[in-house]
């Protein structure tokens, strides 16, 4: 063969491995096998794992049982050393609380009980926390947000104080007694009313304390959920060992925080509805606040875990389309009708299995995606969205020639629907992609059914769509085809109530997956047309995170 011959021919080669894929039908991607979803999940939730904590004997399984898959499905190893591990850095801190909560006005003092009443925790990488008679100030809502004129400190000071705030955004309403949805949302949660926020406008306030008042109904969860997220909790390691955290951040539920109101001579009520107001200034309780933490250390690398399916397309295979689910869930802790084991079956060994079974769809599929496809079951989700978080700080490739990321945090366990719930529906292109496919199985889209409770905030594509990669978060349906209108809306509610961050999270065997089925299905074809596309995906005129996107690509 001449060189010329041969130059040619590699030419003709290299085009043909460029020419972009046709668009495949719906119908013409690979099924999602309902089998393998259930098998996993009863593995991965098994007691043998023991509830998949970070740096517990079910780590070790988990990773271990992860890999085997992902090496079996027949893709790379993620990381860019040839490893399908990212490790992350965490410490782990078990508090022990020495005595109760005290709270002291004049000669009266009040103990509240620890586990029962309070929640208290710290983050400070140290044996010892204290509150030593902090003063305890009420600052409603505790937001900052000059962009809407609000200030719940009215240049109060609080260092060394110790705050008392609400949970979710201040419901602010209009003349006519409606809900104002120009003012924090409406009915929407803004990231002004997660926890994670106060916390943070705490810290960098200064302030001593920060204890939340709970309530169901605006937490979206009952307070025992806080309570079984009292024992070891975890955080990435920092260079200020944490100390720039307040030294106690906890909760304090509905009944003793109207107690606590009480001997400040307060009523809750009224201040509570003061607070959902411009006008509210912060209100000193005339108490103070004593507690003393012993706390148990320990620092562990946990484990990301990363596979990759290289891109055909030599021009595009650097750039990612990225999936997360996270592994870990909530281990072994207070036992609940003799059982200690939090299996975390829904959540989210769920979302693990039907990312495994989308790895495997990816890896049939013909022709194979033109850019690359990053498959990440992060860790520490639980602990605050820890892996996600250590992933988009310190990515693996950048993430500018990140194309997207679809995050799965649990599956539809009850049938098939005729809609998807995409939570934050409307934020970018990544939407229109799903329409498109949903509207092939002849579905639609729908929004959020429970905007108030802010779950764009609280799971792992959040961390990716800080920093400007649009980020696409589905949910189950709501309509199941041949059930009661409400049947949706009672079985989520059932969920919340009985298993969300529970022992009893376990494969139920009235379990239908044909409707996970369907979703798989729609999240493959999302990613792999996206990994097609001539263009990258782009958020929304008008989103928060649109101009952080722009300048990050501006700098490609």
């Amino acid at each position: 063969m001449s060189k010329r011959l041969l130059l040619l021919l590699m030419a003709f080669t290299a085009a043909c491995a460029a020419e972009p894929a046709k668009p495949l039908a719906l119908a013409d991607l690979p099924a999602i096998n309902t089998d393998r979803i259930l098998q996993d999940i009863r593995t991965l939730s098994s007691d043998e794992f023991e509830g998949r904590f970070p740096g517990s004997k079910g780590e070790t399984l988990t990773v271990q049982y992860l890999t085997d898959q992902l090496k079996a499905i027949g893709l790379e190893p993620g990381n860019p050393d040839g490893t399908w591990i990212q490790k992350v850095g965490l410490v782990g801190i078990k508090p022990e609380p020495v005595g109760g909560f005290f709270v002291r006005k004049g000669a009266a003092t009040h103990e509240f009980n620890i586990n029962k009443d309070v929640v208290v925790f710290s983050r400070h990488v140290t044996d010892e926390v204290k509150l030593d008679n902090s003063e305890m100030v009420f600052v409603g809502y505790g937001v900052q947000a000059p962009e809407l004129n609000w200030d719940d400190f009215k240049g109060m000071d609080v260092k060394g104080k110790t705050i008392v705030v609400l949970v979710n955004d201040p419901p602010v309403k209009n003349a006519d007694g409606s809900l104002d949805d120009k003012t924090f949302g409406g009915k929407a949660m803004t990231y002004y009313g997660r926890w994670t926020y106060k916390y943070e406008k705490a810290a960098e306030l200064g302030a001593a304390g920060v204890i939340i008042v709970h309530e169901t109904e605006p937490a979206a969860y009952p307070f025992s959920v806080v309570q079984n997220n009292s024992g070891e909790r975890f955080n990435l390691v920092t260079p200020d060992k944490n100390m720039s955290r307040s030294a106690i951040e906890g909760w304090i539920s509905f009944e003793a925080a109207t107690e606590l109101f009480r001997m400040g001579g307060q009523d809750y009520q009224k201040l509570k509805a003061l607070a959902a107001t411009r006008e509210f200034k912060p209100v000193p309780l005339g108490v103070t606040a004593s507690v003393t933490v012993k706390q148990q250390m320990r620092t562990i690398d946990s484990a990301n875990v990363v596979a990759k399916l290289t891109g055909r397309a030599p021009a595009l295979k650097d750039e990612f389309v990225t999936y997360t689910a996270h592994w870990d869930h909530l281990g072994v802790g207070t036992p609940k009708d003799g059982d200690a084991i939090y299996n975390g079956a829904a959540d989210n060994a769920s979302g693990v299995a039907m990312l495994m079974e989308i790895a495997r769809g990816f890896k049939a599929v013909s022709p194979a995606p033109e850019r690359s496809i990053l498959f990440i079951f992060v860790t520490a989700e639980e602990q605050g969205l820890l892996g996600s978080q250590y992933y988009a700080d310190f990515p693996l490739y950048p993430l500018n020639k990140t194309v997207a990321n679809i995050n799965i945090d649990g599956i539809n366990q009850w049938g098939r629907t005729s809609d998807l719930t995409v939570i934050g529906l409307g934020a970018s292109d990544l939407d229109d992609y799903a329409a498109a496919a949903a509207a092939e199985q002849s579905r639609v889209l729908k929004a959020d059914q429970e905007p108030e409770k802010g779950f764009y905030y609280r799971s792992d594509h959040f961390n990716f769509a800080k920093k400007g990669v649009p980020a696409f978060d589905p949910d189950s349906g709501i309509t199941f085809i041949g059930k009661p209108p409400e049947y949706g809306k009672t079985k989520r509610e059932q969920y919340t109530k009985n298993d969300y961050h529970s022992p009893s999270d376990q494969v139920k065997p009235d379990w239908d997956l044909s409707g996970a089925a369907e979703d798989g299905r729609l999240f493959l074809a999302v990613g792999y047309r996206v990994a097609n596309a001539d263009t990258f995906p782009q958020w929304k005129p008008g989103n928060e995170f649109k101009s952080i996107r722009d300048k990050a690509l501006a700098s490609k």
